[in-house]
């Protein structure tokens, strides 16, 4: 309608829209009330229509939004009031666990934050040793059977600890260990530590350690290596062999020398290897691996035999060896043809192998399995049989096989340049089939070889070689400083 309009009503003032199908008015008011007039003027219908519909005679009078009375049942709200109580409850409930939860979580973390640095610093303290050290077992008194422990000074027994030495360099490695080029931190002296090989080893030192360890104790000379001490380490397969430091070897020298060393630096050379086989011998120990690669050489020019893995001792009456020993270029016809008795003259047959080697700068025998090298052999000196080689046909491997006839010695066509007949001689006495005819040490350095012209040089007129030192030390491995060995394996 028009605002202007005499018949307009304010929308507040509109009436209250009865819903459909709305039963008579019936007012409830004052049933359970004070005025019981209104109970008497609707009758007892009123009051069963009233329960009808859901009210007891515990209702409530409550004013709505608009403020009219409407009547509550007391029940239903207690009930609501029960519902809301149990909720609040729940969500209670609910908060104080997820609360609990937040609490466990970080709890959590920080155990875990714990651990993990834990385990940080249990690294980093373990870093110089790649397992914690074991307990050693007391020490049982045995007329008191009292246990008491090891003390600290004798833990390591006679045996230096290895973390007195600081590594340099790796110079090599072998078939029975690796060595280093290191500094003894007691004197400031470069010494070489060879380290043991024992990865396969399930019953202590292997035997071929324990024997090199003893003979080179026994075996002092200036042409033999030093073993100055053992060092170890904290665990069982930490064991270092301390040895003098020789700057070369033969055989690595021989692979970067454009020429070969003069007649009068070989035999100075040869003089030193002799000297050493002859003091080993006299001991009553055969090497059993002479070769290039097994011959050092110092600065000052001094040779050294090293490498006593193979070496053996021996007495009366001879007992059997290992049939393979010595390496294959250098290895005996005795030791090829299966004889188990071995001698001393085996390490003179690689003697005269080394004397032919550093005459041609190359090796006389190069060979890649026994028939091979049995067949240079006697391509070079000729074919052995019981004339030269008394009990030739009774050793193991002769037996049932026929080798090649070559009755003629062409070991001069290996030397054309060679125009030494004593040379030859020594080398002929050197290589001789027959180990009981073989030449011994002592015999050689007597022979006139070495009192003919050119005459052997001293130590001190050897040549130095310090571009292959310079080399050498600035491989790979050099200048990798590290305080212990323990964690080199």
């Amino acid at each position: 309608m028009i605002r202007g309009d005499d018949n307009y009503v304010p929308v507040a003032q509109f009436p209250k829209r009865e819903p459909k199908n709305k039963p008579a008015q019936t007012s409830y008011k004052g049933l359970t009330g004070s005025n019981s007039s209104n109970a008497a003027y609707y009758g007892s219908s009123s009051i069963g229509r009233a329960s009808h519909h859901g009210l007891s005679s515990r209702s409530q009078v409550q004013k709505d939004a608009r403020g009219q009375s409407i009547q509550v049942d007391s029940s239903r709200l207690k009930k609501s009031e029960t519902k809301k109580d149990e909720r609040r409850k729940s969500l209670h409930k609910d908060r104080k666990r997820n609360l609990s939860y937040e609490d466990n979580q970080d709890s959590r973390r920080a155990q875990s934050r714990k651990k993990s640095e834990d385990e940080a610093s249990n690294v980093s303290s373990s870093r110089s040793y790649s397992k914690p050290p074991k307990k050693l077992p007391p020490i049982v008194d045995v007329k008191t059977l009292e246990q008491s422990e090891i003390p600290e000074r004798l833990k390591m027994g006679r045996c230096r600890p290895v973390t007195e030495f600081e590594k340099l360099n790796r110079i090599g490695e072998g078939t029975y260990g690796i060595v280093y080029r290191a500094r003894d931190t007691a004197d400031d002296e470069i010494v070489a530590l060879k380290k043991v090989r024992m990865e396969k080893e399930r019953d202590g030192i292997p035997v071929s350690s324990i024997r090199e360890i003893s003979l080179l104790f026994s075996l002092k000379h200036e042409n033999i290596v030093d073993l100055r001490a053992v060092a170890v380490g904290q665990q069982l397969e930490s064991l270092f062999l301390v040895m003098g430091y020789c700057q070369y070897d033969l055989g690595s020298l021989l692979d970067h020398m454009s020429k070969p060393f003069l007649e009068d630096q070989v035999k100075c050379l040869m003089v030193q290897v002799l000297r050493g086989l002859e003091f080993m011998h006299s001991k009553f120990i055969a090497h059993r691996d002479i070769k290039v690669s097994n011959l050092l050489l110092t600065d000052d020019g001094v040779l050294k035999i090293a490498d006593f893995g193979l070496a053996r001792s021996f007495g009366t009456p001879r007992k059997p060896s290992t049939p393979k020993v010595v390496t294959l270029w250098y290895r005996a016809p005795e030791v090829l043809f299966g004889d188990s008795i071995h001698t001393t003259a085996m390490d003179l047959w690689s003697a005269g192998c080394v004397l032919s080697e550093l005459l041609l700068h190359d090796p006389l025998f190069p060979a890649r399995n026994e028939i091979e090298l049995i067949d240079k052999i006697i391509d070079t000196i000729g074919s052995p049989n019981e004339t030269i080689w008394p009990g030739y046909g009774d050793l193991p491997l002769v037996k049932g096989r026929s080798l090649k006839v070559q009755p003629y010695n062409n070991l001069k066509s290996k030397f054309p340049w060679w125009n030494s007949e004593a040379g030859f001689r020594l080398l002929n006495n050197m290589l001789a089939y027959c180990p009981s005819k073989r030449i011994t040490a002592a015999a050689a350095l007597k022979h006139q070889y070495f009192r003919e012209n050119p005459l052997p040089c001293t130590c001190a007129e050897m040549p130095s070689f310090p571009n292959y030192k310079r080399q050498n030390q600035n491989d790979q491995y050099d200048h990798v400083k590290l305080t212990s060995f323990t964690t080199v394996n």
